[in-house]
């Protein structure tokens, strides 16, 4: 292993970090690609002491940090320097140190555009306004008509109606009580909310039926078929889900930490092996 004086550590920030599964995700890839890094886990709390992190994440062995839930705002603020994806979004979820900088990534929107390719989005249906929902919302831009936007906090909805609207959009905000109303007209249903994580969740949109052109983007990824996929599955609708949006990202990291193409080969397989043992 390369001594602790050399770039040898990622990482993988939020208030849940340590239940996540990126750290099984990526360790076995390290391994095998035999360049001495490590990837961890810090939970940091909503109001843990966020000044420290950046100061950790400066230190000469972190390579880079992956950043979740609810500091994805607070990474594309903490940033030195942030690509397009982040200026238009707010939201960040991969820091990578640069000497004494920071640059801020959002390999979310990436992996969505990916995921959801170039089709037309009529009227897509956003669960959630965090920065998942931001990604999702990104990636659509340039191909969508009407967008509904709900969220538990209205003042999270009506942040990101700002942004859609500063982007041009057809946006408009409802309560989280309408979601299950709208999302029989929509074409796209984002669930973009911790709904799912759960066996006894409902369906992320209240399980009404959806439009039989409906495409639903699960970002929550569980040991066990979520209820919204599972719903959607019924339904005969196409689905998305976290397993699918964890590998994009991840694979969209490779070129932004100085990897090879071996490692989005391992990264693929590794998913799949992991997913298969949960």
């Amino acid at each position: 292993m390369e001594p602790r004086t050399h770039a040898s550590r990622l990482v993988l920030i939020g208030s849940a970090a340590s239940q996540a599964m990126s750290p099984a995700l990526w360790n076995p890839v390290l391994a095998r690609l035999g360049n001495g890094w490590r990837y961890e886990a810090w939970d940091v709390p909503p109001d843990g002491d966020l000044a420290q992190v950046r100061k950790n994440l400066l230190a000469p062995d972190t390579v880079a940090a992956n950043v979740t839930m609810p500091h994805k705002h607070w990474a594309a603020e903490t940033a030195d320097a942030a690509d397009e994806s982040v200026r238009l979004s707010g939201a960040c979820n991969l820091l990578v140190r640069s000497g004494e900088r920071l640059e801020a990534h959002n390999t979310d929107i990436t992996a969505a555009r990916k995921l959801l390719g170039p089709g037309y989005q009529r009227h897509a249906l956003l669960l959630g306004a965090g920065g998942a929902a931001r990604a999702a919302l990104i990636s659509i831009r340039e191909n969508v008509g009407a967008v509904s936007i709900t969220d538990r906090d209205p003042r999270a909805s009506a942040e990101l109606l700002v942004l859609a609207r500063q982007l041009g959009l057809d946006a408009h905000a409802i309560t989280w009580e309408q979601a299950g109303d709208a999302a029989p007209d929509a074409s796209l249903i984002v669930n973009a909310t911790p709904i799912g994580k759960s066996t006894s969740d409902p369906a992320a949109w209240g399980g009404a039926a959806l439009a039989p052109d409906a495409v639903l983007y699960d970002f929550v990824y569980a040991r066990h078929t979520t209820p919204s996929v599972a719903r959607a599955k019924a339904l005969g609708i196409r689905c998305i889900d976290g397993w699918d949006h964890l590998r994009e990202q991840a694979v969209a990291m490779v070129p932004l930490l100085g990897l090879n193409g071996e490692a989005g080969v391992l990264l693929q397989e590794s998913l799949v092996r992991l997913r298969h043992t949960h």
